[in-house]
């Protein structure tokens, strides 16, 4: 038999891959079935299970990781402040004009015409004196009167007698205002729906004056806006007056018109100058032998008197019988009446 001598492998060049050789071993012999099946369960045993079975016990998921809080919005400025709360009193009463304005029924000033006219109500009972006061929890009515009514501000026309002055009172004299009385109206007054009432009253003001020993017509008023028109420094509006006067040189002069000078008269229509200011151009006229009707557009102190003072005259009586539109006419002496709705001085 010949024998077969393998010749060994040259070694690689540096450098050079050679391919793995392929084994040559004993094959594994292939698994019988029962084999296979025991290494399936071997393999089950030891993977862990996909899924729990249903009879095991339920596991509580874990919580999830919290989320930051979220920022909360930058607040915004109030447009309108907070009303502030009603100012506590010692007694808890508080005024009933007051009240009635922290509920929104009515401002102070109609709060207290309301009240003095009888139209506001407290727990059933009318209330009609300034200054009541109530407690916070009593029941507020007003009248269906108030509602339809607005605040009215009058003007009085009153006829001055002598004795009694134009604004405060002094030296014992009462002022004119004090006149102005139910008692005291004009039965002849034109503006018969006006009822007269205490509100009338309040801030009732003279615009323009009279002297104490001067009467005529005297304007009261609570609208500043007839004051300004009659006494503002703009004023236009015509003051007309019936003076008796008598010379100082000759007092027992009868026909002082056919003796005063022509000069005289042209100083009093214009030219004359008191406390350093010259006077505006007025109307002057005879009336009679000792009556002048004089007609200004200012009203400085005692203004006629001293005009007269300055041209040798002296005033005896005084009584102004116009104010711009508005004459005194037939109201007597003592008595007042109320400007109509359709009356105005200019």
């Amino acid at each position: 038999m010949a024998t077969l001598k393998l010749k060994p492998a040259a070694a690689p060049k540096s450098g050079e891959r050679r391919a793995p050789l392929r084994g040559t071993g004993v094959k594994r012999p292939r698994p019988t079935l029962a084999q296979a099946e025991a290494e399936r369960a071997a393999r089950r045993a030891a993977a862990p299970p996909e899924r729990a079975p249903r009879d095991a016990p339920h596991r509580p998921a874990e919580p999830a990781p919290a989320r930051p809080k979220a920022r909360p919005p930058t607040a915004r400025p109030q447009t309108r402040p907070p009303a502030a709360p009603a100012v506590a009193h010692p007694d808890g009463a508080l005024r009933l004009s007051k009240r009635m304005t922290e509920l929104g029924l009515a401002s102070r000033r109609e709060a207290d015409e309301w009240i003095s006219h009888g139209w506001v109500r407290v727990d059933g009972q009318v209330v009609d004196t300034l200054g009541a006061r109530i407690q916070p929890d009593q029941r507020i009515e007003i009248d269906p009167q108030a509602r339809r009514q607005q605040a009215q501000r009058v003007t009085v026309l009153l006829h001055k007698p002598l004795g009694y002055v134009s604004g405060q009172a002094e030296d014992g004299h009462a002022p004119a205002v004090t006149l102005v009385t139910a008692a005291n109206r004009w039965p002849g007054d034109a503006a018969k729906a006006l009822r007269f009432n205490a509100a009338h009253l309040r801030g009732l003001a003279p615009a323009g004056r009279l002297d104490l020993d001067s009467t005529g017509l005297l304007v009261l008023t609570q609208d500043g806006r007839v004051a300004k028109a009659l006494i503002g420094e703009d004023s236009k509006v015509e003051k007309e007056y019936l003076v008796r006067v008598a010379s100082v040189a000759q007092p027992e002069l009868a026909d002082l018109k056919a003796a005063f000078p022509a000069e005289g008269m042209a100083r009093l229509r214009h030219g004359l100058v008191l406390d350093g200011r010259a006077l505006q151009p007025a109307k002057v006229s005879w009336q009679s032998e000792q009556q002048l009707r004089i007609v200004l557009h200012e009203g400085m102190k005692r203004q006629i008197r001293r005009m007269c003072e300055a041209v040798g005259l002296k005033v005896v009586a005084l009584k102004r019988i116009r104010i711009g539109r508005i004459p005194l006419g037939d109201l007597p002496a003592g008595q007042w009446r109320y400007l109509a709705p359709w009356e105005s001085f200019d």
